[in-house]
């Protein structure tokens, strides 16, 4: 009877231990879509495939499902595979500082658990998913230095958990949607250096949790809204190289209150605090795009 148990244990531990090292077959599939569309060979840190896939840089699973992959500079080229959609418990994907080409997935908008998409500092072009709205958990969407056209969808401004939205230095064009008025829980907004223009939405003075706005090299007019006067925890503001009218919304506001503030009216005195400055102008240096024919 003792060396029953004795087994059972032993089995039971065993079984542990297979189930730890098990993923959902159809998801391993798409991890390996990845790795080959984006020639997983010469990643820096390449995956073993005939290895357990919770060995995978990058990877975590729980509950045999993938939850995350982290392949932050890992030398990935080539283009995202539609599967990703599949990928339906994914809470974070970072895939920055590669040079992914191709365009973003429209079945991108199917990870309804995704709470965090890093994709800066790639070759990504192409527009932006208008369903962008349906990723409703999400909190991060940074596509800063990519080659992103079209204009900012709507959608985004149902994405109401959203902290951090930075676009910057892409060839995004027309007007800042005022449906961005609603993400109230915004810390970041950067826009810097598109081709945005039209007047900024007065309904930007709803984010009063912002603390960083960037919207400098763009073609932005008219004037700046009085209701910039309702962001009391803005510490940097950037507004140089547009083609406002006016800059009386910024009269209205206490300027000590930046830490990083610049715009275009020589009557207003800029402030700099050199480590925010590199923060924010992170997007300051674009790729030159060799990839046009792809």
């Amino acid at each position: 009877m003792k060396l029953t148990s004795l087994s059972l244990i032993t089995l039971f531990s065993l079984g542990v231990v297979f189930a730890k090292d098990q993923i959902n077959s159809k998801e391993k599939k798409v991890l390996v879509d990845l790795f080959e569309s984006t020639n997983g060979t010469k990643w820096s840190t390449p995956w073993d495939l005939n290895s357990s896939v919770d060995t995978w840089k990058g990877v975590i699973i729980e509950d045999n499902h993938v939850v995350a992959i982290n392949l932050f500079r890992n030398n990935l080229e080539g283009t995202l595979p539609s599967s990703l959609g599949r990928l339906r418990h994914l809470q974070h994907l970072n895939l920055a500082f590669n040079s992914i080409t191709g365009v973003l997935p429209k079945e991108i908008v199917e990870l309804e658990n995704l709470q965090v998409l890093r994709l800066e500092m790639n070759r990504i072009k192409g527009n932006i998913p208008q369903e962008i709205g349906q990723l409703k958990k999400l909190q991060v969407f940074s596509m800063f230095n990519n080659f992103l056209n079209g204009q900012i969808p709507e959608g985004f401004g149902e994405l109401t958990d959203l902290k951090e939205l930075n676009l910057s230095s892409n060839n995004l064009k027309g007007a800042i949607p005022k449906s961005l008025g609603n993400l109230t829980k915004l810390v970041a907004l950067g826009l810097f250096e598109n081709s945005l223009d039209g007047a900024i939405p007065a309904e930007l003075g709803n984010l009063g949790k912002l603390k960083e706005l960037v919207l400098a090299n763009n073609q932005l007019g008219g004037e700046i809204p009085m209701e910039f006067a309702q962001l009391s925890n803005l510490k940097i503001l950037q507004l140089q190289n547009n083609r406002f009218e006016s800059y009386t919304g910024i009269r209205a506001m206490d300027t000590k209150q930046f830490l990083v503030f610049d715009t275009d009216d020589k009557s207003l005195k800029p402030r700099f605090n050199q480590i925010q400055l590199q923060r924010t102008r992170m997007a300051d240096t674009k790729f030159e795009d060799d990839n046009d024919n792809e």
